[in-house]
């Protein structure tokens, strides 16, 4: 199985997004080092979606762009040269549905820790503010970018209620505007380029980065925690959080 690799850095720091498998990413000192984690990370990946695992992997980078952004606390504006593409109905669902199912048991894993506000992980600052460090805050940060993401792609979203919830309201309000399918490509804030495509691929990175800092958060502080994405305990020594 060949993994589609998207390469963003920023000096010496990089992140390696997968193409082909949407929301799998990994980030390290130099490609070699990111791309060296790119075929535990898609294990991990689809142990969570459930599907088959292939033999063997190859990983090739189809695109790179060189950022100016802190891709070592995950800050990212690419957009990959197949989220320009339109989608068909079946794509659009069947990625919808990933989206959905990372909301839902990003839920469930905040749910089970079992003190929301109670963290071994130190106070810390990156460029967008003060790192979220108990699972409240990690949640909080997740859900409420349900509605910068959809307003990128022109849809007025909102972030009441939970972080399913708002999702799917999201994506009904998407779902209203005519030809949404055609993926329209949007000069987004900060000068960033959004399609619903990215947006797609967006929602379950950024779950997938609070996830495993919520996942190492918890074990760290409370010793154990139910490993609903499968990350392994790989996981505990990962990265640091960012979004």
């Amino acid at each position: 199985m060949n993994i589609r690799c998207v390469w963003e850095h920023n000096g010496s720091d990089t992140i390696i997004f997968s193409d082909n498998f949407v929301g799998a990413f990994t980030r390290g000192v130099s490609r070699e080092q990111a791309l060296s984690k790119m075929q535990d990370e898609v294990i991990s990946y689809l142990h969570w979606t459930g599907d088959p695992i292939p033999e063997a992997f190859t990983a090739e980078i189809v695109q790179e762009k060189q950022s100016d952004l802190n891709i070592r606390e995950a800050d990212s504006d690419v957009i990959f040269d197949s989220e320009r593409e339109p989608l068909t109905e079946k794509e659009y669902t069947r990625l919808k549905s990933l989206c959905l199912r990372s909301a839902q048991d990003f839920l469930l894993l905040y749910g089970s820790v079992p003190d929301k506000n109670k963290s071994a992980f130190p106070e810390r600052t990156a460029f967008y503010g003060d790192v979220p460090r108990t699972a409240q805050e990690m949640y909080d940060h997740t859900k409420n970018v349900n509605s910068y993401y959809f307003g990128e792609i022109g849809t007025e979203a909102d972030n009441g209620g939970d972080i399913l919830q708002c999702r799917e309201r999201g994506f009904a309000l998407l779902e209203d505007k005519r030809d949404f399918l055609g993926n329209k490509v949007y000069l987004g804030s900060y000068n960033e380029e959004w399609s619903l495509r990215k947006l797609l691929r967006r929602f379950i990175w950024h779950d997938r980065i609070h996830a495993k800092a919520m996942y190492r958060m918890a074990v760290k502080t409370f010793g154990s925690c139910t490993d609903i994405f499968h990350f392994g305990s790989d996981c505990l020594s990962g990265e640091k959080n960012g979004t």
